[in-house]
């Protein structure tokens, strides 16, 4: 009877772990949000806002961290109870770095603003879809999260390809304005800038799906082709 009562005591403490992580990645995901409407609009104001709330995300990652420790100290769980904690602990990881990278959007947001470089180079446009696209994989990472839903995992897997084409294309676009106009070179590096933080939100937001894989299947599949095997998608 006591090893049952253990075993629901921590499920019931992993679960409450599992609704902070969720709270964490919508307060990440009000964070991104907030910095790409300043990098789109030049509300000065609103980037100073994330910047200010990234120590927030900081906290939470810290106490998150504490409590699936003190979790595998008192409850020693084996096998998938501790893949489940472990594989918690990267998520969390993950949402605190996509937390830095939107912090990174708004400053160089700001600092693109207030130096007034807004007109040599249409910034957010050339980001735009781009953004969409890694915006949207992590509201449906941290779904397949709250989910344990692995069977999405593959094709949100495979999305971060076409953020990396996207990030290249825009690459590309960035050099030849700097090329044919000097003038740019100081704006459109800022939006490069951007453009990196944002496919690095696409990493890690597919980072979420792995380990979603990892938790349901047992199966480590970073650095796989796993979302070309499971999915139809073409490479």
């Amino acid at each position: 009877m006591s090893g049952d009562h253990s075993s629901k005591q921590y499920d019931l403490d992993l679960e409450s772990i599992r609704s902070k992580v969720l709270l964490m990645g919508g307060m990440v995901e009000s964070q991104l949000h907030d910095a790409l409407a300043s990098f789109r609009t030049g509300n000065v104001p609103q980037a100073e806002q994330v910047i200010a709330g990234d120590a927030n995300v900081n906290r939470l990652e810290v106490s998150l961290d504490d409590e699936c420790s003190h979790l595998i100290v008192k409850r020693q769980p084996a096998a998938n109870d501790l893949r489940a904690v472990m594989a918690t602990m990267k998520v969390i990881t993950d949402l605190e770095r996509i937390g830095d990278e939107a912090t990174k959007i708004a400053r160089v947001s700001k600092q693109l603003h207030v130096r007034g470089s807004v007109n040599t180079v249409n910034h957010y446009e050339a980001i735009r879809v781009m953004a969409t696209s890694a915006t949207s994989m992590l509201h449906d990472a941290l779904d397949i999260y709250a989910r344990l839903d692995d069977s999405s995992a593959a094709a949100l897997i495979a999305r971060d390809e076409l953020v990396d084409y996207e990030f290249r294309a825009i690459m590309r676009n960035l050099i030849t304005f700097m090329m044919e106009d000097p003038r740019t070179i100081s704006a459109a590096l800022d939006t490069l800038w951007i453009a990196k933080a944002i496919e690095r939100i696409g990493d890690h937001a597919k980072n979420i799906a792995e380990y979603v894989v990892y938790v349901v299947e047992g199966k480590d599949i970073r650095h796989t082709d796993f979302a070309s095997s499971k999915s139809n998608i073409p490479a």
